[in-house]
């Protein structure tokens, strides 16, 4: 989801917060709402809360039973009630379910003469036998099948039809899965609600992150979940650590340790980020005060400073990552999203790195990351994200996605390496969602075609020439004499000439409130109209499940078809994590 789409959507969501009340009694039936949702599913004695709404009438009564019990005396709680014109509440915050099982819910409100009632059902899934010390997730965000199949014919070749190796995260074959990859308000996922279901085992909505939605307008108030850095220190006294290519309260990394509505708290995310012991990526302008250049938090708290206060190295490049000694690491590479590889490494643009040119790799990252978190003797989970290849997808850039998924499977031979010393480490690599992404072919301009009718299909398409050199697995020419021809499903209007850009460009750009080619991108290109809503100026995410690779103990969790929620029960396994107990 672009910037300007999700600021639209958060103006959207604080005004319906705002009319809701005054409307909603008036135009619908009062709505009976329990949060958790229906079939949620707990580790057992995994904190949460819980709220139950009725929207658009106040109610003289609310009951809530559990397993026919007054949820007061169930959890030994007593609830927050409000009753206000148009909306009334009952909560019981920071509860758990400690039971194995099924859990039966039962909810009745009156207001104004009638009885609403709802129930639903929740499942609670016993601890078991721990099987690894530590966890490494890799999150490639956006990569979808197709985006690992770009990676090992740029990364690999093929000769004759046969590929000539594969990826390390292909390499992963303990467990395989297929991850279903909705939340629980719309068909197609964006990256916060994705990583909150791995983070927290629970769905949730469009550009939240361990909360159930209510009707507050403040995002910060919505029913939590115990995420997995919570869980991990609380219950087994673990390390933390989130390496990202993106900007550090990017959706994905601030899923793994923050409660939001709103993905767009990123001042507040920063905060969170104190949750993890290791936090590399980019993101200082939300972590210095709003008097330094570049800084952009509305206040002047400088998280830098308290990072260090509280024992954490900080490094600013790459020397001093390598330099940084210590249990505990703050590394911000860039004001915002780290440059790509492609950028970073290879074309090395001064106009396009800027003051930062010396940022670490996401190879470095890991092995900085594993280095410091393996020295706790209760183990740790580490959360790795190969964030651009999702950006450069919504841009349309499948190069550089590409170059980015190559560096993500590179960083996951860094875990590989070290888990076949270790003996005791779960690995896995997935994705949040996916793209509407294709390799249709190849193309070229050798017999002087070009455009559209460059791009070979069938008994044309021969094989792209990508040539690697110097072994390092990434092409030495981004643009070769036979490239692949990468299509979209779906996008805005944009010019298309298949070949590479010099420097990151954009498909679309606004115009008032309409997306209009960008002539720029590709001078003398096809046109190709879009199909997605005219406000959308990027690529979107695509419904597509996405594919799940494993390798270590417990990584036999994984097989068929799952919903992308069975990850935290993958790992909270794997650890054996029983937050039931005191410790």
């Amino acid at each position: 989801m672009t910037m300007r789409k999700k600021v639209l959507w958060e103006k959207v969501l604080l005004a319906a917060g705002v009319l809701f009340l005054s409307a909603s009694s008036a135009l619908a039936e009062p709505e009976l709402v329990v949060l958790p949702i229906d079939r949620a599913k707990f580790l057992a004695g995994q904190k949460f809360d819980m709220e139950v709404e009725l929207r658009g009438a106040k109610a003289e009564e609310i009951k809530v039973l559990l397993d026919g019990k007054d949820a007061a005396g169930f959890f030994g709680a007593t609830p927050v009630v409000k009753k206000e014109d148009a909306l009334s509440s009952y909560r019981v915050d920071g509860v758990a379910l400690t039971q194995p099982g099924a859990v039966k819910v039962e909810v009745e409100a009156k207001a104004g003469g009638k009885t609403f009632r709802k129930s639903v059902g929740y499942t609670v899934a016993a601890p078991e036998k721990k099987r690894a010390k530590n966890v490494i997730l890799f999150i490639g965000d956006g990569m979808g099948l197709a985006s690992r199949q770009i990676a090992r014919i740029l990364s690999k070749g093929i000769t004759q039809g046969k590929y000539n190796g594969l990826l390390e995260m292909e390499l992963l074959n303990d467990g395989l899965a297929l991850l279903t990859t909705s939340g629980y308000d719309s068909l197609v996922t964006d990256s916060a609600n994705a990583a909150s279901a791995y983070a927290t085992g629970h769905k949730s909505v469009v550009n939240a992150m361990g909360v159930y939605e209510n009707s507050a307008p403040d995002p910060l108030v919505h029913p939590k979940v115990e995420n997995i850095a919570e869980l991990v220190k609380r219950a087994g006294g673990m390390s933390v650590g989130l390496v990202t290519t993106s900007n550090i309260t990017d959706a994905t990394p601030a899923a793994m340790v923050a409660h939001t509505r709103r993905r767009a708290e990123l001042n507040f995310i920063a905060g969170e980020m104190l949750k993890a012991d290791v936090v590399l990526g980019g993101g200082s302008q939300q972590f210095l005060p709003q008097s330094t250049p570049g800084s952009r938090r509305k206040d002047d708290r400088n998280l830098v400073e308290e990072f260090k206060a509280k024992g954490y190295a900080f490094a600013g490049n790459r020397a001093e990552l390598a330099a940084a000694k210590g249990d505990k690491i703050l590394g911000l590479f860039n004001l915002d999203n780290m440059n790509v590889y492609l950028d970073r490494e290879i074309l090395k643009h001064p106009d396009v790195l800027k003051d930062f040119v010396d940022q670490p790799n996401l190879m470095e990252m890991t092995k900085k990351a594993i280095d410091i978190l393996s020295r706790n003797e209760n183990g740790f989970f580490l959360m790795v994200e190969g964030a651009c290849i999702d950006k450069q997808l919504h841009a349309m850039d499948w190069e550089r996605s590409a170059y980015d998924t190559i560096e993500f499977d590179k960083a996951i031979g860094i875990a590989r390496e070290f888990a076949a010393k270790d003996g005791s480490t779960l690995i896995m690599a997935t994705a949040d969602h996916s793209h509407g992404v294709s390799v249709t072919g190849t193309y070229h301009e050798r017999d002087g075609k070009t455009g559209r009718h460059g791009v070979r299909t069938y008994a044309n398409a021969v094989f792209p020439t990508f040539a690697d050199a110097d072994g390092d697995g990434f092409p030495d020419n981004p643009a070769p004499d036979v490239t692949l021809a990468v299509q979209y499903a779906n996008h805005p209007d944009y010019y298309e000439n298949f070949k590479f850009h010099d420097k990151p460009t954009s498909p679309a750009i606004m115009s008032g409130d309409v997306a209009v080619a960008n002539v720029k991108r590709a001078p003398e290109g096809v046109f190709y109209p879009g199909n997605i809503p005219l406000d959308e100026s990027s690529e979107v995410h695509a419904a597509d499940d996405v594919p799940l690779s494993a390798a270590g103990p417990g990584a036999d969790y994984f097989k068929g078809i799952m919903d992308n929620t069975e990850v935290f029960f993958g790992i909270v396994r794997a650890l054996g994590l029983d937050p039931t107990k005191k410790r």
